[in-house]
């Protein structure tokens, strides 16, 4: 079943190319031009996701727009789509899940929707809390350190790819990625 997603903005162009980016990803997007009009199509529809610009016909609007999500009985993922980059705690403190500034790369985007939608999916079933904006992040390696002190590249538990091998226990560098696995 194709994930739903409200796209909110008042920028036409940003509107149409974000929802043609999505629809050709396999999500059923719906559009809003305004603030208000994000608000109504909330109360009428149910949506896995909203995706609102922060300032729209007013500098609250997209704030507006992301606490009637939060006040929605169906609790979608929320993202708050912005030019104008926050504090993590001030997108936060609005009520958003995720902040994505635009412009974005496609690819970018698109991997961020689909981390905030299942580590959302996670919350909403009582598995897990909710992954911080580092574990959002595009960067999905860690490293960690062994008992000899060695260090080694892992696969972080959200990323698809194998990232690097495990390091001989007695060196004292850590894997390097083979081209294969960039």
């Amino acid at each position: 079943m194709k994930k739903r997603i409200l796209l909110v903005d008042d920028e036409v162009a940003v509107l149409l190319t974000l929802k043609a980016v999505l629809e050709i990803n396999g999500f059923d997007v719906d559009t809003a031009a305004s603030g208000r009009e994000g608000k109504l199509k909330l109360r009428s529809n149910e949506y896995d996701m909203v995706i609102s610009d922060m300032r729209m016909e007013s500098d609250q609007a997209g704030a507006a727009v992301i606490a009637a999500a939060r006040s929605a009985s169906y609790r979608p993922a929320v993202a708050l789509l912005t030019a104008y980059p926050l504090a993590e705690e001030d997108w936060q403190d609005m009520g958003a899940d995720r902040m994505l500034v635009k412009p974005m790369h496609t690819r970018l985007l698109l991997e961020q929707i689909d981390r905030l939608m299942k580590s959302h999916e996670t919350k909403r079933a009582g598995k897990g809390s909710t992954l911080s904006a580092d574990a959002i992040s595009s960067e999905t390696t860690k490293k960690s350190t062994t008992k000899s002190g060695a260090k080694k590249m892992v696969k972080a538990p959200d990323s698809k790819k194998t990232v690097a091998k495990t390091t001989n226990t007695t060196s004292r560098k850590a894997a390097r990625p083979s081209a294969a696995n960039r």
